[in-house]
């Protein structure tokens, strides 16, 4: 199952996938699942709380430092986001999930770019946990620039964790 999230808003009856408009995008921070979660991190760049975005990476893990971040999306107007089928898998107490998406960045001027590539969410068993709860994080990212169309670009799949 693809599920697109775009700030565009689309008027079509035939079209099931959420549609926000960027100055009326609804809050939404959900960890519930990795795709979920993934949804929640390009509504946070949407809506430009990049904090809020920042933290959905463990340990910052390959974002840098918050500065940076935010930079880098400095002349970002509008992301959107095609979110594959993720497959959960359990290892050594916790859950991971590779998460395939394709992702359309639209910078000031109107240049757009495409990415496509895999996040890995991860939460350690919720039965198993101490004060302070840990919840659903990106552990991982790795996407790259494509020169597909946005709507051809979504990986069929994502390798295991390693």
């Amino acid at each position: 199952m693809k599920i697109l999230f775009t700030s565009l808003l689309v008027a079509t009856a035939a079209s099931s996938l959420p549609a926000l408009a960027q100055d009326q995008a609804s809050y939404l921070d959900d960890r519930s699942d990795g795709p979920a979660l993934i949804r929640s991190l390009y509504n946070a760049i949407n809506r430009r709380e990049y904090a809020r975005a920042y933290s959905y990476f463990d340990d910052r893990k390959g974002t840098g430092d918050y500065k940076s971040f935010v930079e880098g999306y400095a002349g970002t107007v509008d992301v959107q986001v095609i979110i594959g089928t993720a497959k959960p898998e359990g290892a050594a107490g916790s859950i991971y999930a590779p998460v395939p998406v394709a992702v359309k960045s639209t910078e000031k001027g109107g240049k757009e770019q495409v990415f496509a590539g895999c996040y890995v969410t991860r939460i350690v068993n919720p039965g198993i946990q101490e004060p302070p709860f840990a919840p659903l994080h990106i552990e991982s990212a790795a996407l790259k620039a494509v020169e597909l169309p946005f709507e051809k670009a979504l990986p069929a799949t994502c390798p295991p964790p390693s």
